[in-house]
């Protein structure tokens, strides 16, 4: 079985071409921070091409801009040719069955601004120090999971 899920940010806006026969092509590529720290403390993020065919295509690119979070599931495909100038490349890319949109970049940072108003940290007032400091927007229902980490599959 080829079956790849992946979650991450569009590097820049998606491309959008036509074949020859006219079928639509989008491409793009999503950066995927890895589950782990390197030796700095700092996360690293691998680069990963997407292909998008048909009416979906299209969907992407009047649709997505940089810095958009994407959930996409596909398979990988590994692909080889010749150029020019006699030397083999290769291409590993993935041809997406499936895209969802996640999120704007734009809408996580006021996300993330509305959720530090509605709920100030220890160095509030006498008035919010009065409230539980655990208040969930949930309502209590499980706990809060920042939309900068990663998402457990």
């Amino acid at each position: 079985m080829n079956k790849i899920v992946i979650l991450g940010r569009l590097t820049k806006d998606p491309e959008v071409r036509y074949t020859p026969s006219q079928k639509v092509v989008c491409s793009f590529t999503l950066a995927v921070d890895r589950p782990f720290l390197n030796q700095q403390g700092q996360r690293e993020a691998d680069f990963i091409p997407v292909v998008v065919w048909g009416k979906a295509a299209e969907l992407c690119g009047n649709s997505l801009a940089k810095g958009h979070r994407l959930l996409v599931e596909g398979r990988l495909q590994i692909r080889n040719f010749d150029a020019k100038d006699g030397t083999k490349h290769w291409v590993t890319e993935i041809i997406a069955n499936n895209v969802e949109f996640i999120e704007r970049k734009s809408e996580s940072a006021n996300r993330n601004q509305n959720f530090s108003q509605q709920y100030p940290g220890p160095d509030a007032g006498a008035a919010e120090a009065a409230a539980p400091a655990t208040k969930s927007p949930m309502g209590g229902l499980g706990s809060d999971v920042p939309f900068d980490e990663e998402v457990p599959f």
